[in-house]
């Protein structure tokens, strides 16, 4: 291997926290296809490999995290965390992007395309996959998609507050909330439902919705407000419904 070469694989390993036993995946990965003379010996088919193993450890992730979440919600969140837009954010972050093998065309370009960006990060995925295997390339995974995952799925579910209820329930007081039906008025075919949250044995105020899912979801919001965890000011203009003989 050239002395330039073996000088790229020392600052891509330094950046990524990472030694290879097989420096010639790394130079495979950070081989861009305009400084290839064939597209096999540039980082194309790594980025495809890296897509797919950044994708699965992903979705593993919030499967086993967010286990309130629909698969909608997850599709959600997962195809905001594996977008271009945040590969690119994390490998220009990383200075990945500099450390590219470019084409005499694109060689000292500031303005390098987000998707080649995006490429880097994902070739590099699959250089550590294989060269350390599944559990090895989601530790390194992990460290950076942490947040965007966390981000994502907080924008996703800003007014969810079941799930906002849940995930702390379960992290910090050990239990899951419990939702009990209290009351229920109105005819059938226009009935509003009263219900309140208990934790650990204790409940939180009640609240009345238009449907169940409507009334645990006010529910949740007012245990939220209870323990502190949410502001009045993130609620007040929420159309909240109101408790019957309050309406008009």
């Amino acid at each position: 291997m050239s002395e330039k070469h073996t000088e790229l694989i020392e600052r891509a390993e330094e950046i990524l926290g990472y030694r290879f036993r097989d420096g010639s995946l790394l130079i495979e990965a950070l081989t861009h296809s305009s400084c290839a003379d064939d597209a096999l010996e540039s980082n194309e088919r790594m980025e495809f490999l890296g897509d797919a193993v950044l994708g699965f450890v992903v979705c593993d992730f919030l499967y086993q995290r967010y286990g309130e979440l629909r698969e909608g919600d997850l599709t959600k969140i997962k195809s905001s965390v594996v977008s271009r837009r945040v590969c690119a954010m994390v490998s220009d972050a990383m200075g990945l992007t500099e450390l590219l093998k470019l084409g005499k065309g694109m060689e000292g370009r500031n303005d390098l395309p987000s998707s080649v960006s995006a490429a880097v990060f994902e070739s590099v995925v699959a250089a550590i996959y294989l060269d350390g295997g599944l559990d090895t390339a989601r530790a390194f995974l992990m460290k950076y998609v942490t947040e965007p995952i966390e981000q994502a799925e907080a924008s996703a579910h800003q007014h969810n507050f079941k799930s906002a209820l849940q995930q702390y329930a379960q992290r910090d007081l050990n239990d899951l909330p419990t939702y009990i039906l209290l009351d229920e008025k109105g005819p059938d075919h226009s009935k509003c439902f009263e219900v309140c949250v208990e934790i650990n044995g204790q409940r939180y105020p009640s609240a009345w919705g238009g449907n169940k899912k409507e009334a645990e979801q006010s529910a949740a919001m007012n245990a939220l407000l209870a323990l502190g965890l949410l502001g009045p000011e993130e609620v007040e203009n929420l159309d909240v419904f109101e408790a019957p003989g309050e309406r008009g």
